[in-house]
Order: C-alpha cells, then sequence, then structure tokens
C-alpha cells in the first residue's frame, strides 16, 4: 500500500476494532518483567492451554532468577513439559537468568536491543514485553499480524521479523499504540486465515489479495 492507503487502512481499523485496554497485561497476565519474559520464552511453538499449564507449573516452583537457578535443567524441564521443546527451554530459561544476574542487575531490560540479547528472546518476544509489560507503543507481530499485514498490503515481507521492522518505519505515529491490537482482532474476526470475509470486509477496496483474487480461496495461513 501508499503512504495515504496505509493512513486509511489504520483509520478503519481504529474505527471498527478494538484497541488497547486499561486491563492490558503482561504476557499470559504474568504480574512483573521477569515472569513476563519467561512465559513469552514459554509461548514459542506452543498453544495458549499448553502455555498456560507450563507457566503455571514453572512459577509454583519460583518466581525470580535465583530461584529459578536454584533448580536444576531436569526440574525446570519437567515443570515446562506441557509446552513443548521444554528440554531446549530449559537451558534457555538457565541462561536467561545468569544473563539478568550477571548483567543486569537481575532487572530486565525495558529496550528491544536489551531483551534480544538475552537468551531465548527473539524480537516478538521482545516486541511484547514492551507492549503490554512496559507500556511501549509498539506493533508486535504475532501469526494474525503477519497475517495480515501480508496478505492485505500494509507490509510486503517474507518473515515476523522483517514484517515488524516495515511497520515500525511506516505505521503512522498515531496508529502505533493500538496498532497490534486493531490487527489481531482484525485477523481473529474479520481477515479470517482460511476463509477470510473478504465480501464484506471493511478494507476490501484497499487490500491487494482482494483486488487479485476477488475475495477467492485465502493461500495457506502463514
Amino acid at each position: 500500500m501508499s503512504a495515504p492507503e496505509r493512513e486509511e487502512a489504520f483509520r478503519r481499523l481504529a474505527a471498527h476494532m478494538p484497541g488497547r485496554t486499561p486491563s492490558a497485561k503482561g504476557p499470559k497476565d504474568q504480574p512483573d518483567p521477569f515472569r513476563s519474559v519467561v512465559s513469552c520464552l514459554l509461548s514459542a511453538q506452543s498453544r495458549d492451554v499448553n502455555t498456560a499449564a507450563a507457566v503455571r507449573g514453572l512459577f509454583a516452583l519460583a518466581t525470580t532468577p535465583d530461584a529459578m537457578l536454584a533448580l536444576d535443567e531436569a526440574e525446570i524441564a519437567r515443570a515446562i513439559k506441557p509446552c513443548g521443546l521444554y528440554n531446549m527451554k530449559a537451558r534457555s530459561i538457565r541462561r536467561l537468568c545468569h544473563a539478568l544476574i550477571e548483567e543486569h542487575d537481575r532487572i530486565v531490560p525495558q529496550t528491544r536491543e536489551g531483551l534480544m540479547s538475552l537468551p531465548g528472546i527473539g524480537r516478538k518476544c521482545a516486541d511484547i514485553v514492551m507492549s503490554f509489560t512496559f507500556d511501549e507503543d509498539v506493533i508486535a507481530v504475532d501469526t494474525h499480524v503477519f497475517r495480515v499485514c501480508n496478505r492485505t498490503g500494509l507490509t510486503a515481507e517474507k518473515t515476523a521479523d522483517k514484517t515488524a521492522a516495515a511497520l515500525e518505519r511506516d505505521t503512522p505515529d498515531w496508529a502505533r499504540r493500538d496498532g497490534h491490537f486493531w490487527l489481531i482482532q482484525f485477523g481473529k474476526s474479520v481477515c479470517l486465515a482460511r476463509r477470510p470475509r473478504c465480501e464484506t470486509c471493511f478494507l476490501n477496496d484497499l487490500c491487494r489479495y482482494f483486488s487479485a483474487t476477488g475475495g477467492g480461496p485465502a493461500p495457506a495461513a502463514p
């Protein structure tokens, strides 16, 4: 999309979709930055219900970097087994705790660069923590946001990280705070993965996918 088209698209999203609410909390509703960043790490390639079970199991045992390192890797892996990739994630959690203690005085960094310096934390997780935990105006790119942006033409990228960079560069300043929320809700209610509701979509005159297909079968979900 051109810059004027993006501006119009975000204005329509703002008019039709709910934005950030006062009750928006850190990942998986965790009460502090440490538990937020660990919860986000656990959510990688895991369904929400499985992540929630892993989060409960792990934080029943430890809720600080020091307490986490008092557990051995096998104990952590057993606690987080529901979320999958538990051996790799257990190693990452211990490495993350070491990094927080040795390099950050036990304080979770508030910048993207600082968060991404932590073992196991990529751009999506960093942006989610920045947005939900530190209340920064960042559009984090999850599956819904990636699909919506690259299907409609808001961006034209092949990866989530490149999509996030394009959104950071091209999103109007006024739309940065709530853009993540608008796009997620749009992806869940209108621009569905398998059967997007193109005919009734309020963006279809701007949408590159609709103009190319007339709302025909959707491509495989990203």
